[in-house]
């Protein structure tokens, strides 16, 4: 389908989705929350650990923390409202607790329905943009490995036990099969580009896909579908994977040829911080070498400043993806 030009130049603000969980998705957010876009988040609903986890089980609500970072990413209200939502108790019975999962899960209760809890919390931070889960079914996400062994739970598979050496991941499902949220199509469908990423490949980004009708709706939707790469490989995810591999990878899911852009960072952090993380069995991702069919490749700077390998949002991430809008 051919693509829309994105035109920010005769004012109208031009709708933009982003898909995907976790702090890939605050990263983004924040990155594009000061230009003049119209922002959605779609976000993945399978998190099942911490505070999340343990609302989950208790009070069968939705998993509210991916919802809560993306709301707050997004809120124009004061740092004192923003920070707490993001507040964590650290002792007595709400210890592990964040307030706004806390607040999430109330008003689940409230309102009979997720969809709508988490429109009461948009205006009560009075966000800047959409944030919709992408799926208002109560789902688990399981992995099957190499080695046949099938793992329960998005916290079993992001976070390997004790930090052993596992078998890769070859597959990964929804139980029970869940259906779109009318709102999230409706959003892609609308949109005049789309970010997947950065995230964790198989907790954050394809438990999206494997929703039915996402895929379809990012196939036919005429945006422009922008993939951001992660910086360094996850340990139990995507174990020995170059720049191709994650590419590759997503379009397994999303379907082949499905992304247009992909940005990768060519700036490597020093030896001192990645020694760090090799430590944990996470390696830098340097850009392609070669070309990915008609896909667009872009290397650039990304890398923030400081001890941890992360997006620089505000500057080098806004500036590249306002280059491509």
């Amino acid at each position: 389908m051919k693509k829309k030009p994105l035109d920010l130049a005769r004012g109208k603000q031009k709708k933009v989705v982003i898909i995907g969980g976790g702090t890939g998705t605050f990263t983004v957010l924040t990155a594009l929350k000061s230009y003049p876009l119209s922002l959605t988040a779609i976000v993945s609903m399978a998190d099942d650990g911490g505070s999340t986890g343990a609302l989950r089980d208790q009070y069968g609500v939705l998993p509210p923390g991916d919802v809560r970072r993306a709301l707050v990413a997004l809120s124009e209200s004061g740092d004192t409202l923003r920070a707490l939502f993001n507040y964590r108790f650290s002792t007595g019975d709400f210890e592990g607790h964040s307030f706004g999962n806390i607040f999430l899960s109330a008003l689940h209760k409230i309102t009979g329905d997720f969809g709508s809890a988490v429109k009461e919390a948009s205006r009560v931070l009075n966000i800047k943009g959409k944030v919709f889960p992408v799926t208002l079914d109560n789902v688990r996400l399981s992995a099957r490995l190499s080695d046949g062994s099938v793992l329960e739970g998005e916290t079993n598979i992001d976070i390997p036990k004790q930090g052993r050496k596992r078998g890769r991941i070859t597959e990964v499902w929804l139980t029970p099969r869940a259906r779109i949220n009318p709102e999230a199509r409706q959003a892609i469908l609308e949109a005049d580009a789309m970010v997947i990423g950065p995230g964790d490949m198989y907790t954050s980004l394809i438990p999206n896909l494997l929703v039915e009708g996402v895929s379809e709706a990012i196939r036919n939707s005429p945006a422009k579908k922008i993939y951001i790469c992660n910086l360094m490989t996850k340990f139990g995810e995507t174990d020995g994977f170059v720049a191709e591999d994650f590419v590759k990878t997503l379009e397994q899911y999303l379907g082949p040829g499905s992304i247009d852009i992909a940005v990768f960072n060519n700036r490597k952090p020093s030896d001192k911080i990645l020694f760090s993380y090799k430590k944990e069995g996470s390696v830098f991702v340097p850009p392609p070498k070669n070309a990915m069919g008609n896909m667009r490749s872009i290397s650039v700077d990304l890398l923030d400043a400081g001890p941890l390998i992360r997006h620089n949002a505000n500057k080098k991430l806004a500036k590249v993806l306002m280059s491509l809008l």
